[in-house]
This record gives C-alpha cells, structure tokens and sequence, in this order.
C-alpha cells in the first residue's frame, strides 16, 4: 500500500502556473503508474494526467494537453504536476493516485489515493 500526500495547491488568478507534489511513502512507488484527478463542487472526479512507473510515458486529458505536464522523481517518491496557462474552468481538488500496476491503462486500475489539494483560479 501506498501513503500519498498532496501539496502546492492554492489561488492564482487565469493565466498563472502552479505546481502540484505527491510525495509517497512505501517501498512499491517507484515500480508502479501514478495519475492526477481533479474534482470540481458537483462534478465526479475526473482523469488529469499519468505517468509510467519510469516516467517514460505520460497521459493527458483533452482538456490539459499542452498545459499540465506530469513528471516524478523515484528517488525522491515524488510525482509532480506542472500546470501552467491555468484557466477558471481548473479550479478543482486535485489529488493523486497509485495504480497497481507498472503502465498506466484505464483510470480503474488505481487504488491508493491522497487527500487532495485544492486549485483555484480565479477569472
């Protein structure tokens, strides 16, 4: 099992950039796929962007791409997510999770998830 903690998160008018961490602890980090969800009030939890267990692949939302970029560190149990051009429409609860396997497939395969950090841009 994964322990997952989120930070970064914030204010920060449209435009800006922020960048979120996940710092985790357990010994199975780096040998398996992480991802970043976003939940806005009233809306289900949705797919941001994953990273394979090397950070050889990534993936994007639609919505993202061009914008947000994941990248970790093994080393250091992190994965990051760097979003920049930040428009109202990102403002969410952004939280990380684990997957069970090495490779990123479909959003079903995670099972460890943090608490969330929460995004706001305002207009």
């Amino acid at each position: 099992q994964v322990q997952l903690v989120e930070s970064g998160g914030g204010l920060v008018q449209a435009g800006g950039s922020l960048r979120l961490s996940c710092a985790a602890s357990g010994r199975t980090f780096s040998s398996v796929a992480m991802g970043w969800f976003r939940q806005a009030p009233g809306k289900e939890r949705d797919f941001v962007a994953a990273i394979n267990w090397s950070g050889g692949s990534t993936y994007y939302a639609d919505s993202v791409k061009g914008r947000f970029t994941i990248s970790r560190d093994n080393a250091k149990n992190t994965v990051y997510l760097q979003m920049n051009s930040l428009k109202p429409e990102d403002t969410a609860v952004y939280y990380c999770a684990a997957s069970m396997f090495q490779w990123y497939s479909d959003n079903n395969q995670f099972r460890s998830w943090g608490q969330g950090t929460q995004v706001t841009v305002s207009s």
